[in-house]
């Protein structure tokens, strides 16, 4: 490779809005008025709020100089594992600007809101189906959101028959999220560790896993990147005992079509559509995590509950046995959409497919970098791969300075430290996006780290070099943030 992305590039520097306006300073011209000039009101004497002056030249040069400096996936090769970062295709969202998606209030009667709620209604058998349940939810805003609306269904189950149950199983190698939202149920989280190929043993659950017990929270494919191969012997043994099994589906972009959860021994899975179903995924949201369960779990799914009539759909509340609400009105239908979207027009052929192109290329930079990073579990991925800094060590280089450095070649950075099963661990998911050329560019950059480490580790430590700013003081942000704006 002869070149890479990173470069010093005309990259402005941008003062706040406040300091670049001036007085007297506009945008636009206002009409004349044909009529005279009234003041608001008796006694008003507050002045507006303090907004700059600016021109439209300004403003304009303002947002473009900010989205200069932003990094996201129509940049280029976003690799955060755990996450799926892939690439939306820009249909979904003209999909979603249709008039009659765009235009509809939640709050209009059903008869005028047949097109959305026949979506909502569509969608949810299409998650049923993809993942082998039964029914769905649609409420749920994200992926920690569904994983709450999970533990409530699973502690009403337990409540309707005469059950208190106060703990859950949770694997050292479930998302970080899951403890929290069990806590949040009274629950308290009994952690298990996974055995030497990354993966729960059955033996281990075994030993856990008692009448006390609600059920075991797993996520399939887990935070290794590694498929959960003891999975359904892992629910018989929980099933025996009445627990439930719940799946964190933020991974599922590795089986679509490949793995029915519901065939597996899974009662409960939260499904990312903002991860595996394409839509824009990072800026803080929106997101949508439904919850897709068993049938005899459908009673306690949050209401109002999307049906459908002789061809005529609507919204019900008629589940007396239902956890309530899980946000004030439907969901966030503007994700929904888009998921719809990519569903519709990839097709059953075609979503099994992606998860078969981003198993591919996970396995392919796992066999490219393992000689030149320390890999964890040297075995076949799923969508993810898990490295560590263990081969830098010795030059004092850790995976921050990695991480930092493969800024400078004009990649953004895959996830760090994180799961904390692997210590210093690097953590990459390509997703099926990317093409060959990319991921290999993407390689030869961490190579050529990776020897920049033995030869002059201070690039390493000074990096990012290239950059907008140079490398922040990310202890003293974390321990001593400033939130003054």
């Amino acid at each position: 490779m002869k070149e890479f992305l990173g470069t010093n590039g005309l990259i402005l520097n941008e003062p706040l809005l406040w300091e670049k306006g001036k007085k007297g300073r506009s945008g636009f011209s206002l009409p004349r008025r044909d009529v005279e000039s009234s003041p608001l009101g008796q006694g008003l004497t507050c002045e507006g709020p303090d907004l700059p002056d600016l021109s439209e030249i300004d403003v304009v040069r303002h947002y473009t100089r900010l989205s200069q400096w932003n990094f996201g996936v129509d940049t280029g090769m976003y690799p955060l594992g755990s996450c799926t970062m892939k690439y939306s295709p820009k249909t979904n969202e003209k999909q979603a600007n249709l008039p009659g998606f765009a235009g509809a209030h939640p709050l209009l009667p059903a008869a005028l809101s047949q097109g959305v709620l026949r979506m909502m209604f569509e969608l949810q058998q299409y998650l049923a189906e993809i993942t082998g349940m039964d029914a769905t939810t649609l409420q749920p805003a994200a992926g920690a959101h569904g994983e709450l609306a999970g533990m409530l269904l699973m502690y009403a189950f337990h409540k309707s028959r005469g059950e208190r149950r106060s703990k859950i199983i949770v694997p050292d190698t479930a998302h970080g999220t899951n403890p929290a939202s069990a806590a949040l149920c009274g629950y308290s989280p009994v952690p298990v560790k996974s055995n030497d190929q990354g993966i729960l043993s059955v033996e281990t659950i075994a030993e856990v896993m008692d009448e006390n017990t609600a059920g075991i929270m797993v996520t399939n494919p887990n935070t290794l990147g590694l498929y959960e191969e003891n999975i359904h012997k892992i629910a018989e043994i929980v099933h025996a005992k009445g627990g439930i099994v719940y799946c964190d589906g933020a991974n599922m972009n590795a089986v679509m079509g490949v793995t029915r959860m519901g065939e597996i021994g899974v009662d409960i899975i939260h499904l990312n559509l903002h991860k595996t179903f394409s839509t824009p995924h990072g800026g803080g949201g929106p997101g949508s995590g439904p919850v897709c369960v068993k049938k005899e779990l459908e009673p306690f799914l949050p209401v109002p509950c999307v049906m459908e009539e002789n061809g005529i759909y609507g919204l019900s509340e008629d589940f007396p046995e239902s956890v309530g609400r899980m946000q004030a009105f439907h969901g966030n239908v503007g994700v929904m959409i888009k998921a719809y979207s990519y569903i519709r027009s990839m097709g059953p052929k075609n979503l099994k497919k992606a998860s078969q192109l981003a198993v591919l290329n996970a396995n392919y930079i796992k066999e490219r970098l393992k000689g030149t990073l320390h890999l964890a579990y040297d075995r076949p991925c799923m969508h993810e791969c898990v490295f560590s800094d263990e081969n830098q060590t010795a030059h004092k280089i850790a995976t921050i300075d990695m991480a930092k450095r493969l800024m400078d070649y004009g990649f953004h950075p895959p996830t760090v430290y994180f799961p904390l099963v692997v210590h210093g661990s690097i953590m990459i998911e390509p997703t099926e996006t990317e093409s060959k050329e990319d991921i290999d560019q993407f390689i030869e950059a961490f190579k050529a780290i990776a020897n920049e480490a033995g030869r002059d580790p201070d690039l390493l430590r000074d990096a990012p070099q290239r950059c907008k700013v140079r490398r922040l003081d990310e202890t003293t942000a974390a321990r001593k943030p400033c939130l003054a704006g």
